[in-house]
């Protein structure tokens, strides 16, 4: 079976990310909570290392539950507009993001594309075709990507998202996970 390119999954994956009916609102504030047993528990049952688990919070959008969890490795959110049909992805994996890196890693469906790169305060604004993201990278081996389609989410959406991500603090990892409670089993 022909796989598509690491690269393709992320965009391809969005629209599967978003099939589901319903999503809960993302609240709190940005605690982190990196060493909660509650993260380390949600992490697990989503098959992704806890250091991956990062939310973000864009006024007019929400997260969709049914996109949370793990994807080729990394840990994924699609957030969806309450208003249109507009929707970014988070994506936070393992790896680094500098000025010589950057343009070498693929865009999402862009893969054949060449990437341009901007560097914005902590995050670099990269776009190839009609793709484009703001990767994060930390100190400690992770980015964190807020990318969309460059013609339904505009840069300033993607910007205040890349700079509202953080870790989940207990109610806004509460709002990520299925209700069980009363669940039939």
């Amino acid at each position: 079976m022909m796989r598509p390119p690491p690269a393709l999954l992320p965009l391809l994956l969005l629209p599967v990310l978003l099939a589901g009916c319903g999503a809960d609102k993302n609240g709190g504030t940005a605690a982190d909570s990196a060493d909660s047993a509650d993260l380390n528990a949600a992490a697990r049952d989503w098959g992704i290392a806890p250091e991956l688990v990062y939310v973000t919070k864009v006024s007019g959008y929400t997260a969709s539950q049914q996109s949370v969890g793990e994807y080729d490795g990394e840990f994924v959110i699609a957030y969806r507009s309450e208003k249109s049909s507009t929707k970014f992805g988070l994506f936070v994996g393992h790896g680094t993001m500098t000025a010589e890196s950057c343009p070498e890693q693929p865009l999402g469906e862009a893969s054949d594309k060449q990437v341009t790169c901007e560097h914005d305060g902590d995050a670099w604004y990269r776009k190839a075709g009609d793709s484009h993201e703001y990767a994060v990278p930390d100190d400690d081996g992770v980015v964190i990507r807020l990318i969309a389609d460059a013609d339904k989410v505009d840069r300033a959406i993607l910007r205040k998202a890349a700079q509202a991500a953080h870790r989940p603090d207990d109610a806004e990892l509460a709002a990520l996970q299925p209700a069980t409670a009363g669940a039939d089993t």
